[in-house]
């Protein structure tokens, strides 16, 4: 393939680019939901304008700007991880309302709910700042019957997002963008070490690596939780 028709990935701009490898680490260093949301704010100084900013958020889109079409897909990739957000949020919210865990147990999962809310409005807020439009939060159904059959479908939901987002981490073309992805990606293979442990299950399942799962796979396991 011609150099002309090659694309670079905002991991390969990070590997590349001791510049962009230094203001990722910056931006990722904290940790949580809002450390979350100020970098995917951040990462939309891209606009059909042409007027020059000295901000942050515009010296951090150079890259998706020069690919042309990269942005289009990083909304598709981001709207993908919003309808799985949406997904865990009203997960968290039947689990909590069905009070089925008391104490600790409850104020984990209720934290859990929570961080997924943050997930939900950063997305949200990232993908109307590019121009994009958000997709609503589709209705959901889950079996949600007994603690442990419940902990065991947490842990399969968070292992699953984890892996979601470690397979469209390379698609994404905005540094800050992936930036932030991974920055939610730590927190959903947090939450699923601690639900591993919770039900005995090893914390790393796949060993020192973790294995990415592919749109269709994932699409394909949410689906039955899905009400048409």
């Amino acid at each position: 393939m011609p150099d002309s028709e090659k694309t670079t990935s905002a991991l390969d701009e990070l590997r590349d680019d001791p510049t962009s490898r230094k203001k990722f680490l910056t931006r990722v260093g904290g940790t949580g939901g809002v450390a979350a949301m100020a970098v995917l704010l951040g990462a939309c100084g891209s606009s059909n304008n042409s007027s020059s900013t000295s901000t942050p958020a515009a010296a951090g889109t150079t890259a998706a700007a020069a690919s042309g079409g990269s942005e289009q897909g990083d909304l598709d990739i981001l709207n993908y991880a919003l309808t799985l957000e949406h997904l865990e949020t009203d997960f968290y919210n039947k689990v909590i309302a069905a009070g089925l865990f008391k104490g600790a147990q409850a104020d984990l999962l209720k934290h859990f709910g929570e961080s997924e809310q943050q997930h939900v409005d950063a997305l949200t807020a990232t993908i109307k700042k590019l121009g994009g439009t958000p997709v609503a939060a589709p209705k959901s159904k889950f079996p949600i019957k007994d603690a442990m059959s419940v902990a065991k479908l947490a842990a399969t939901v968070e292992n699953l997002g984890a892996a979601a987002y470690l397979a469209q981490a390379p698609k994404i073309k905005n540094a800050e963008v992936l930036a932030a992805a991974l920055s939610i990606h730590s927190v959903e293979a947090r939450h699923a070490a601690t639900l591993n442990t919770l039900i005995g299950k090893k914390i790393t399942p796949d060993g020192a690596f973790g294995k990415p799962a592919e749109m269709s796979t994932v699409l394909a396991a949410v689906k039955p939780f899905i009400v048409a």
